[in-house]
């Protein structure tokens, strides 16, 4: 344990251990309220970011802030970490990293910042997180460039998917169908047509993979289908011959954490290799899908590290570490939906979603965002529309939107394919290059490239009301 000190107005700030510097210098969130370890005055987190400037990124290399022994996650990313990757950043501080990548953001430089991926760890990218502005991440997101492909390419510049997510109370078909009708008509749906099951059922999962699956082949749609089952369930769809395209599974930042959602880097590593068995990508062969969310491991009471409790956003960076050994399509983070205990109001869901989206894209994920909140955390429209522009603006490989903003099976707020729409229009986006000329064939899109205002009359939509029939 080696003590950090700093002398700021007067006062001497000491810190104990790395863990406390990382957890100090957080920008104020009430997870950590919660578990002990924010800063307790505005001044001692600035204190602490100013420690935490001067740290060498090196350290994080030989101060593990949760056990290399006792914790399988911190083992994957110590042993895969890439030195050669690491190299033109390795003599750098977190301060002088922060410098090094707004430098190169400013240069447009993304080679620079793209190829550190590998050789960067969770800890270094949530170091530098916290001691960046908003807009420093938003500019160095927007050059991070990570691509990924199944049926659809994503993450190119200039583009902004999205998942349609037609969940139902009961999985009921028609209603699931009718929700992603809905979606193709508003041109959303090309990150993947991704569905929350209501019961983890393997005979429920399969019939609901087989309808996505119809839908998508009698249409001959350029995207993916996924059931957001736990990942044993899917096991056995796939030794069921479902047609799967995407492994799902929810993980966290520590052992214990994954011990929680019922999963081991094992058991992952088995269902991605089952899926690469059907071979059922046309672009590329990422089939993997990851959720995350700051508060995850706190929830369960998996956020202990070598020196005392982790802040929630150092392990959420640490989940991300898991994702990316898994060569995922997609990865997001579920910014708003754990709850206030963890994320209390707008800005620290604004802020969280910031931090989650940069983390991602510069330890080499593709990363986007569940632009969400609970009906009972003190968040509203105004604030997911504020989130949702400045990732648009950083470069968010895709969002998740819901019929009519409001997820009527998971009870919570997320955005509505017309947001989509919105940040598109407004920033100058487009769909997946392949989507995109799948909508243009089937009429949907005017000659601007806009998604047209349809009558149930149009061609485009007599077509897709022939599929939501039962």
């Amino acid at each position: 344990m080696t003590v950090r000190r700093t002398t700021l107005g007067g006062h001497t700030h000491e810190f104990r251990s790395l863990t406390e510097v990382l957890a100090k210098a957080t920008p104020a969130r009430s997870g950590d309220v919660l578990a002990g370890v924010a800063a307790e005055s505005q001044a001692q987190r600035v204190a602490a970011q100013h420690v935490l400037a001067d740290v060498p990124l090196a350290t994080f290399l030989t101060e593990p802030v949760v056990g290399y022994d006792e914790d399988d996650v911190t083992r994957l990313i110590l042993d895969t970490h890439d030195p050669a990757a690491f190299a033109p950043v390795s003599a750098l501080t977190v301060g002088e990293f922060r410098d090094w990548l707004l430098a190169r953001a400013a240069e447009r430089d993304e080679a620079a910042i793209s190829g550190l991926a590998r050789g960067l760890t969770p800890e270094m990218a949530a170091a530098v997180s916290k001691v960046m502005r908003n807009a420093d991440l938003v500019a160095v997101a927007r050059r991070t460039r990570v691509v990924t492909g199944l049926r659809s390419t994503l993450g190119l510049p200039g583009r902004l998917a999205s998942r349609l997510q037609p969940n139902h109370p009961t999985d009921d078909a028609v209603g699931v169908t009718a929700a992603i009708l809905d979606g193709l008509l508003h041109g959303s749906g090309d990150a993947v047509i991704g569905i929350n099951p209501a019961t983890d059922s393997p005979a429920q999962t399969i019939a609901l993979l087989e309808l996505v699956d119809a839908v998508i082949s009698r249409y001959e749609i350029p995207t993916q289908s996924c059931v957001l089952a736990h990942v044993t369930t899917t096991l056995r769809a796939l030794e069921a011959g479902a047609p799967v395209d995407l492994v799902f599974q929810s993980v966290a930042g520590t052992q214990a954490g994954n011990r929680g959602f019922g999963v081991t880097l094992d058991l992952l590593a088995e269902a991605r290799a089952g899926a690469l068995e059907l071979r059922r990508g046309t672009v590329g062969d990422n089939v993997t899908y990851f959720e995350t969310g700051q508060g995850s491991a706190l929830s369960a009471d998996a956020h202990h590290g070598v020196d005392g409790p982790v802040d929630q956003q150092t392990l959420e960076c640490r989940a991300y570490g898991v994702a990316r050994h898994f060569d995922p399509l997609l990865v997001n983070t579920v910014v708003g939906f754990i709850g206030p205990e963890y994320l209390y109001d707008g800005k620290q869901v604004i802020r969280a979603g910031l931090e989650d989206h940069f983390c991602g894209k510069l330890l080499g994920l593709p990363m986007g965002v569940d632009v969400c909140y609970t009906n009972h955390t003190d968040v509203d429209g105004d604030d997911t529309d504020v989130l949702t522009l400045l990732l648009g603006a950083a470069g968010c490989s895709f969002v998740i939107a819901v019929p009519g903003s409001d997820d009527v099976m998971l009870h919570y707020q997320s955005l509505s394919f017309t947001d989509v729409l919105t940040a598109r229009s407004v920033l100058d986006l487009r769909p997946a290059p392949e989507f995109e000329a799948w909508l243009t064939t089937m009429d949907l899109l005017d000659d601007a490239g806009h998604v047209r205002e349809l009558t149930p009359e149009a061609p485009a939509a007599r077509a897709l009301l022939a599929a939501a029939r039962p």
